[in-house]
């Protein structure tokens, strides 16, 4: 067992530099099925969900070989399985495999997923997509069938822009006969990405980035070599770290537009930025105001930084709303940080955090991926020491947090226990 140990009430100074998108290398990894050829990612974050997702693949014949951050995925040997029900029940993201894989064999069986414990995140929208294409769908014993003796092209309207089901639809139909068209779409540029991977695979697929995705089938897909985009989360936690800690950092590796909505929201704050290219100036040492934060789908502000600005909020004087509106159970960090002396009522789906002078050191637990970012970054700001276990969570999502922030100046440490 590992925990991360804080000593808080120090100022960040310096450039931290982000990696590549989990939420975009993780279906990348699962679309190269599509294809018999080699298909290499670059720069890929070397993260314990991405090796969890290249054993899903393994357990299913691929080759993968990790060099550096290179990754080198080899599917001409795959076979027609049942991917390991222990892997799959890791990691939500391993329900990609179903598209790509009905899209190559024409069948395919697979455990119900697991994933963080931040609300109910129904497969409905996978199979609602996948049998308008033509799949036959059957859930039991804890199962997913599907089979197919083709995929035909089909418009498909998402009761919910599911980020999921849209990656999942868009595997499956990028090789299916016909013209797919997928209406409510997620928008998010994880989205855009995948669709620039496919792409480069011979795809044909416009649209990405909108409410309304067109893919028109081919009859099969090359190799390819691609850089995903950065991690457009990981530069919002360390955005939100320079200013719990009122501190001056530089964050590079980011893209402006895709952090729109957190940079909007730190501005509000109170907090000063300076972009230039693909970097970021984040001045935290002034006076912050409170505000109030509604999570959304992308553009909205999302929720993969809710816990975080939580933290940021406990130590803004006045009164800070946060409506959680994508997943029902995730304040789960709040009880953590009033550990820490935050002030937090939670109402339903809203959490009402009244400021306090200071974050008192606590020993907390990581209860999901964004909340022992959450508790990190509190510690940072904490008076005292401030114990985080369960750090599991964190390194499904962030690669070697405590070194990055240590290289800004963080008292930090991993230790065992």
């Amino acid at each position: 067992m590992e925990k991360i140990v804080v000593k808080g009430g120090i100022n960040l100074s310096g450039r931290v530099y982000v990696s590549s998108a989990k939420n975009s290398v993780l279906p990348i990894i699962v679309a190269s099925i599509l294809s018999d050829e080699k298909c290499v990612i670059e720069n890929a974050p070397m993260l314990e969900d991405v090796f969890v997702i290249g054993d899903v693949l393994k357990s299913v014949s691929a080759n993968i070989n990790i060099n550096n951050s290179s990754i080198t995925i080899d599917t001409s040997n795959l076979k027609y399985g049942e991917p390991s029900s222990e892997l799959v029940r890791k990691m939500r993201a391993s329900f990609l495999v179903m598209g790509p894989m009905i899209a190559r064999f024409g069948k395919f069986k697979i455990s119900l997923p697991g994933g963080c414990n931040i609300g109910t995140r129904p497969i409905d929208l996978h199979l609602k997509g996948l049998t308008a294409l033509g799949a036959e769908v059957s859930i039991g014993h804890g199962y997913v069938e599907a089979s197919a003796n083709r995929l035909i092209g089909n418009k498909i309207y998402l009761d919910f822009p599911s980020v999921g089901a849209t990656e999942n639809i868009m595997m499956a139909a990028v090789m299916a006969e016909g013209e797919t068209i997928i209406e409510n779409s997620a928008a998010e540029p994880e989205i855009e990405d995948l669709a620039s991977f496919l792409n480069s695979m011979g795809g044909i697929i416009t649209g990405a980035g909108t409410d309304t995705i067109k893919i028109m089938g081919v009859k099969s897909l090359k190799g390819t070599t691609h850089r995903p985009i950065f991690d457009r989360i990981e530069a919002g936690t360390y955005m939100a770290a320079a200013a719990i800690t009122r501190s001056k950092i530089e964050v590079c590796g980011i893209n402006e537009e895709h952090l729109k909505p957190v940079i909007a929201k730190l501005t509000e704050m109170g907090v000063s930025m300076e972009i230039n290219g693909d970097n970021i100036i984040v001045d935290g040492n002034c006076a912050l105001k409170p505000v109030d934060i509604k999570t959304m789908p992308y553009p909205g502000f999302p929720t993969d930084m809710q816990a975080q600005m939580m933290s940021l909020l406990c130590g803004v004087k006045g009164t800070s709303i946060i409506t959680e509106t994508v997943f029902e159970n995730r304040f789960m960090h709040a009880q953590e940080l009033k550990r820490m002396g935050a002030n937090i009522k939670i109402d339903g789906r809203s959490a009402v955090i009244e400021g306090v002078e200071k974050l008192s050191g606590s020993e907390v637990k990581a209860t999901d991926l964004r909340a022992g970012a959450a508790l990190i970054i509190a510690g940072l700001a904490a008076e005292g020491i401030t114990e985080i276990s369960d750090i599991y969570h964190v390194d499904r999502g962030y690669v070697n947090i405590e070194k990055k922030l240590k290289g800004l100046g963080a008292d930090i440490e991993r230790i065992k226990y």
